[in-house]
């Protein structure tokens, strides 16, 4: 189950519903993305006031349903969710939620991570910071891009 949205989330009913959904489980292992108030790059460090992330509606939901059916393919889930905030963010709002279910503890914790590294690399998101003395856009980082590789390879 996918969700792109401006309004924030309960951790909690998010897990109750996968449970839910996801019947005899023995693993549910989720990751949730905040605001740093603090943002660093290449040793340099700056208070963030909001975060505006922007997308194209139709086009992200279709990459994010794609990341999702992957992580599917690969391991035997119950159940996944994925959440994805949009709009003007604070620090330490919620910005992501990546939730899945498995028999076993292993499937859970790697695809939970697949998605996010999909996610981070992948997913049509635009991010703008604003902080006291200006406003710029997120590059993706080439961590971001390397995480990938992994996946790749197994």
């Amino acid at each position: 189950m996918i969700s792109i949205q401006n309004e924030d989330f309960s951790l909690g009913d998010e897990y109750a519903a996968i449970r839910t959904r996801a019947g005899d489980v023995g693993a549910i292992v989720t990751f949730t993305g905040l605001v740093r108030e603090i943002y660093r790059d290449d040793n340099t460090a700056g208070a963030v006031q909001s975060l505006t992330l922007e997308h194209y509606p139709g086009m992200t939901e279709k990459c994010l349903k794609d990341i999702q059916l992957k992580a599917e393919d690969r391991w035997p889930l119950l159940a996944t969710r994925i959440i994805h905030r949009v709009g003007e963010l604070c620090n330490h709002d919620q910005i992501v939620l990546v939730a899945t279910a498995s028999a076993h503890r292993k499937a859970a914790f790697e695809s939970a991570e697949f998605i996010m590294d999909y996610l981070k690399s992948e997913a049509p998101f635009w991010k703008k910071q604003k902080s006291e003395s200006e406003s710029s856009w997120i590059e993706s980082r080439d961590t971001d891009k390397a995480a990938l590789d992994r996946w790749q390879k197994s």
